[in-house]
């Protein structure tokens, strides 16, 4: 949360954040004290508009989180966000390279919860990127 509240500099309000991940772990769609759909929900309720996209886990997390918005894609969840929040460490989510992302992105902004990604690739392609344990 601190993290992603940094890099949309310092409040949620009116900010779009895309959730990659809800399920508890990767290919589940387990949701049981998934840190994820926490995440998302705290977004929620301090202002931020959330867009959550999982492979499996979407139906599951709609029943138990009605309030926060669903995506059908990760490219639906991406468009205009202001960060993307990589939560669950699906195997496409750990492939995810920027080009693609960027065009869809209101700002280049990433935290990489699980620590799949390649930092110095993000930040090669001009993405403020942030992980767990790593600045």
């Amino acid at each position: 949360m601190d993290l992603a509240r940094e890099l949309v500099g310092g409040s949620f309000e009116g900010r779009r954040i895309a959730v990659r991940g809800a399920a508890f772990k990767p290919e589940s769609d387990d949701i049981r004290d998934s840190p994820a759909l926490d995440v998302a929900a705290a977004i929620g309720t301090q202002g931020g508009t959330v867009a959550v996209y999982d492979p499996a886990a979407l139906d599951n997390a709609r029943k138990a989180y009605p309030e926060l918005g669903y995506a059908t894609s990760a490219t639906e969840a991406a468009r205009g966000a202001h960060a993307v929040l990589l939560l669950t460490e699906w195997r496409e989510f750990a492939a995810l390279t920027p080009g693609p992302l960027d065009p869809l992105v209101a700002a280049r902004n990433l935290v990489d919860g699980r620590n799949v990604l390649d930092p110095a690739a993000w930040r090669a392609a001009g993405w403020n990127y942030r992980s767990l344990g790593c600045r």
